[in-house]
Order: structure tokens, then sequence, then C-alpha cells
């Protein structure tokens, strides 16, 4: 990509751990089929094959040493190598398609590319990996808490991923599903806090959950890399995973049915997280949102923080 263009994570440290065993088999519940993931993978499928066709590399790209990518495609070719190394379109046509874009946000009111930006990548690469990160992430919550809660999380985390996003980085334009797949990843951690007891290997579930979190975040590190939307993603993830994936605590239902047994159905603990994290939640998201509208640059108030979306070394810079 040119080099105001930040792709947003490729998650290439997630992977399918099949994290059943890390349940109580008391724990069981409703079984969920997952389509809703799915289709949201055809959906960014089909955006990104819609983005190449409006793209057309071979109308605006002539010369030999300026060749379109895979010329066989026709109008579906990539950009040169040069230009998106992820075999992709042209920054110009992914900020016409809704990329995000601060100035535009801003100053022409064009607010819906909080949103629209997470349906769009950078490059076949960049979209591959996300999607095979949301299949192996989504599907599972997906079967566990449902439809309706799982893609709240999702779109909720993609919308704070983008207001954090566009509050740091303001001179470059960001694409891609990874705040809202950090969302999912934050949602996971949350759930696995608050859900404690229903867990029968706890220490496993958390280092690994951790471990593969810790890994993503950095990778955000790396040049062009948009990593305050995966930070953004990951803390609303966070929040909602304590409002929206509670479970009963264990032995709940065992003390159903025996009269000889008191026990509540959400321990205290659960009740004080769920509080937390709604008013977190709800004030990060509203004083993010007056903040972005107001024009408010964030590395003015925070003279640091660039470096959580590139640290510079003696191998790059940023």
């Amino acid at each position: 990509m040119a080099n105001r263009d930040v792709e947003r994570a490729k998650n290439r440290g997630v992977h399918n751990n099949n994290n059943n065993y890390f349940y109580d088999e008391s724990s069981r519940d409703t079984h969920w089929t997952s389509w809703l993931v799915p289709l949201i993978v055809v959906a960014n499928l089909a955006v990104f094959i819609a983005v190449m066709f409006v793209n057309d590399c071979p109308k605006r790209i002539t010369g030999p040493n300026k060749a379109c990518v895979a010329r066989f495609l026709g109008r579906f070719s990539f950009q040169p190598l040069r230009e998106n190394p992820l075999f992709g379109p042209s920054s110009s046509t992914l900020e016409r398609m809704g990329a995000l874009e601060w100035r535009k946000v801003v100053h022409e009111h064009q607010g819906w590319r909080l949103v629209t930006c997470m349906w769009l990548h950078a490059g076949i690469i960049h979209l591959l990996t996300n999607m095979l990160s949301l299949i192996f992430i989504g599907i599972r919550l997906e079967q566990q808490f449902g439809f309706i809660r799982v893609g709240l999380i999702y779109l909720v985390s993609g919308l704070g991923g983008s207001i954090l996003s566009s509050l740091f980085l303001q001179e470059s334009i960001s694409v891609g599903a990874s705040g809202a797949l950090f969302g999912l990843l934050g949602a996971m951690l949350s759930e696995l806090l608050t859900n404690w007891t229903i867990y029968a290997n706890k220490a496993a579930a958390l280092v690994t959950l951790l471990f593969i979190i810790a890994i993503n975040l950095g990778l955000g590190l790396l040049p062009r890399v948009d990593n305050f939307a995966h930070i953004g993603g990951f803390l609303t993830g966070l929040c909602l995973g304590f409002v929206l994936l509670v479970r009963p605590q264990y032995g709940w239902e065992a003390s159903r049915t025996n009269t000889s047994v008191t026990k509540r159905k959400h321990s205290m603990y659960q009740y004080v997280l769920f509080v937390v994290a709604a008013v977190l939640l709800v004030v990060g998201l509203t004083v993010g949102l007056v903040m972005l509208f107001k024009g408010e640059n964030g590395n003015k108030h925070c003279k640091w923080c660039h470096r959580l979306s590139c640290f510079p070394t003696s191998k790059w810079t940023c």
C-alpha cells in the first residue's frame, strides 16, 4: 500500500484451540448453530470482490514497469506490488469505497466510515488471514452464546476500534476487520474471568488466551499496522464480554433440584464486573465520539501513545 495506508492486523497468532476442554462438564448449556460468522465471512469476500471490480487496475495502470499483478484476472487484477504488496486495490479505491479517514469523518461529516472501514481489506492476504481468524474465534463463540450477542460484540468492537484509530492516526487511512476480531478476543478473556467457576482447566485457558492476545498485540507494533484499532476493539470487547457473556455459576443447576441447598444463580463479583464494565463501555464510547467529532488529536493528550501502534527500532522507522 501507499505509505499513508494503515492496514489493520492480520492476527497471525490466532489459531483454533477447540477449547471445549476448558469447560467443566456441568457447564453445558444450549449449543447454537453458527450461521452469522459464516455470513460475515461471505459478506467480506463479496465486498472485496466489489472493491476489486471498482478498482479496475488495467484501466488505470499502463506501461511495462507498472503492470498489474495477475493481469489474466482482467479488471480484478491487483495493483503493482510496489504500491500494494498485499495483492489488493489502490489507496484511492479504498478511500472511495469507505476507508477510515479522519478528515472525512470530522470535517466532511462522514461518520459512516467508522463502520464501513471494517468491511474493507487492503489485499487478498489481509482478507484471508482476518477471515481465517474470524472463523476460528467467532464460530466457537457463536455456538456457545448465539448470534445476537456475538454479532453485537463484533460490530460494537469494530466501532470502538475505529474511534480510537481516528483519534490517534489522523494522517493515514485504515481498513480491516481487526478491531472487531480483537473485540472477540477481549470478550473471550472477560468471559473466562467472569465465568471462572465453570472452567475445569482455569490456568491453561488463561495462559493460552493471554499468549494469543499478547502475540497479536505485539504484531501491531510493526510499521503500517493499525494497533490502535486492535486496542480499541479489544477494550470494547473486554467490557462487552462482562456484560453479555455471563453464565450461571458452577453448581447452580444442581442446587435447583436440591431444596436443602440454596445457591444464587450469579455471584456477587459477576454483578460488580457487569456494572463496572457497562459504565466504562458507555463512558468510553461517548467520550471517544465527542472527542473525535470535536476534532481532538489523541496524541496531544498522550505524548507516548504513538509508540503503541509502531515501535521504532534499528530495522524500521515509524
